[in-house]
């Protein structure tokens, strides 16, 4: 029940905020009490959830279409109930950057975030494949609407883009969804078994790869998460891309042994790729968001290669630095939409030396900057190391080839530091534009104390997203696990 809660809270607030004629300043405020609301009641959860338990928890399952085998299931286990945390949490920040910086049809806006917000958590929280499904694709619409109407001005291309390549790649997962789950006679993760079959382990696949995005299916990437609003940036970069971690941990893992064994050299070879490549492109992009975004393609290829290695390990810092990653990169994204409101802009050409005078703004950047370097003691840190080492397992090239791509980051990363913080002030930048205020600062001091707590215990995730802490041999065994 707590899980239906979860989604359709947003939902209903959705509907609420959509026909309730209130001001531009109380729907944002509508909207961010429902959020707040989210946010409290998956806390309160956290209390009677238990971690080591190998059963789904808080579920619900009822029978939407008996004939053909769907069934209203969701429920969570311990890596889920991560992701599900990380949406609600950035989906409230964004929701209250929203309602900080006043968006124009105010009563549109909040209510397509919100809707956001509920579908991907049902994304997170789906155990059936059409259940999956269908929020997989309502988690689309909003995105198309705010990026399409309150995006920037390249918008209309940006929305076509990210159309066209999100629909091929859910054209080919539902055509292998319905392929397995007729062969299979349910659509149930619970009750479906593994399948050998090549062509719907790749139509899964590529739909997850555009997700992420991996290279070459990243031609969306760019122009999606710059035109964006920053908030929307936020769940784009932060949340949207972990359905993809959600789809190979708990669909293509466990259902597809065979082709996992038979393409994973493949797959780890255009993981990798992706992290060098994403890497290369953040520290030649011109803008703190399309660094911000390359780098969040580099990231998820860096994660891939983690769940891609099949081990406890590798497992184990997928999901960590998953977290890592949506809340480093939504903070971000966050930022910098508060530093074009005082710049204008956000080419560093524009910028530089916002340190002087602004030392709130400069401690920020430099926390999220440490961050993302993956600072030994840093969360990041321990999501990466993780990761490198499961890899390892499956041959050195892949480790080489994440730490090489580790020094980039650092490279990405000090550039941005210094082109905002440092170097001369550029022509944007006024004496006037002050430094941050309380209400930008209860947006990002949130996401900066949850990365802090991680730093210090990042076994409060590791050791709390699989049963016994044997991810591997639990996804594997996923056959035949069902709802208590």
């Amino acid at each position: 029940m707590l899980t239906t809660l979860l989604i359709f809270v947003p939902l209903a607030g959705a509907i609420l905020v959509w026909i309730l004629p209130l001001s531009r300043e109380s729907t944002g405020g509508v909207a961010l009490l429902v959020a707040l609301a989210e946010v409290g009641l998956w806390l309160g959860s956290a209390r009677n959830f238990d971690f080591a338990s190998d059963a789904q928890q808080y579920s619900a399952n009822r029978e939407w279409f008996e004939e053909l085998g769907i069934s209203y299931a969701v429920g969570l286990y311990g890596f889920q109930y991560w992701l599900v945390g990380l949406t609600i949490v950035v989906g409230a920040c964004a929701v209250g950057y929203g309602a900080w910086v006043g968006r124009e049809r105010a009563r549109a806006y909040f209510g397509l975030l919100l809707f956001l917000i509920g579908a991907l958590v049902g994304v997170f929280a789906a155990q059936d494949l059409i259940v999956f499904y269908v929020f997989f694709e309502a988690m689309l619409i909003p995105i198309y609407v705010l990026v399409g109407v309150w995006g920037g001005p390249q918008r209309i291309k940006a929305t076509i883009t990210f159309v066209l390549y999100t629909m091929a790649g859910s054209l080919l997962m539902l055509a292998s969804i319905i392929a397995f789950g007729i062969s299979q006679g349910t659509f149930l993760l619970s009750d479906i078994g593994t399948s050998s079959n090549d062509w719907v382990f790749l139509g899964f696949l590529a739909a997850f790869a555009v997700k992420a995005p991996l290279l070459p299916f990243h031609g969306w990437l760019r122009l999606a998460y710059v035109e964006a609003p920053p908030e929307v940036g936020a769940i784009l970069s932060g949340v949207v891309s972990k359905a993809a971690v959600f789809g190979l941990v708990w669909i293509v893992l466990p259902h597809f042994p065979g082709p996992v064994d038979d393409f994973r050299t493949l797959v780890l070879v255009l993981a990798a790729a992706t992290l060098v490549y994403g890497s290369v492109l953040a520290f030649r992009q011109p803008d703190i968001r399309g660094v911000v975004a390359y780098s969040s393609m580099a990231q998820m290829g860096l994660i891939v290669l983690g769940i891609f290695a099949v081990n406890d390990l590798g497992l184990d810092g997928a999901v960590l630095h998953s977290v890592n990653h949506g809340l480093v990169s939504a903070g971000f994204f966050l930022l910098a939409g508060m530093i074009e409101t005082r710049a204008g802009t956000g080419l560093f050409s524009g910028l530089g030396g916002m340190a002087k005078g602004r030392p709130i703004l400069a401690t920020l950047v430099l926390t999220l900057g440490m961050f993302t370097l993956a600072v030994p003691g840093s969360t990041n840190f321990a999501g990466e190391f993780a990761i490198l080492a499961g890899v390892f397992d499956r041959g050195w090239g892949y480790a080489a080839v994440g730490a090489a791509a580790i020094v980039l980051a650092a490279l990405y990363a000090l550039r941005l530091i210094s082109a905002i913080l440092h170097e001369r002030r550029g022509t944007a930048v006024r004496d006037d534009a002050g430094d941050l205020v309380g209400g930008e600062l209860m947006l990002l001091v949130p996401l900066v104390a949850i990365l802090a707590v991680l730093s210090a215990w990042p076994a409060g995730i590791t050791e709390r997203s699989f049963p016994a802490d044997e991810p591997a041999t639990f996804i594997g065994s996923q056959e035949g696990l069902g709802a208590p």
